[in-house]
């Protein structure tokens, strides 16, 4: 049971690799953000999406523990 878990956790980090990779094939039309007068330098939209999607990744768990340090101390 041990080696049928870890070949699937395998297995599956695969497929999302194989997943970012084609969607990053995919997007490579250069674009340039303007936020608030910033500019950004021109680069393929896949950037920004896993940019933003990285930054979800570590916002997410972080607004959670804020939350539950405010819930210990009520």
């Amino acid at each position: 049971m041990h080696r049928f878990k870890r070949f699937a956790l395998v297995l599956l980090a695969l497929l999302v690799a194989a997943v970012i990779v084609l969607f990053v094939l995919e997007n490579t039309h250069s674009v340039a953000l303007l936020f608030l007068g910033w500019s950004t330098p021109q680069v393929p939209v896949s950037v920004f999406v896993l940019l933003a999607f990285l930054a979800g990744m570590m916002l997410g768990p972080l607004l959670a523990w804020f939350m539950g340090l405010r819930r210990r101390f009520k």
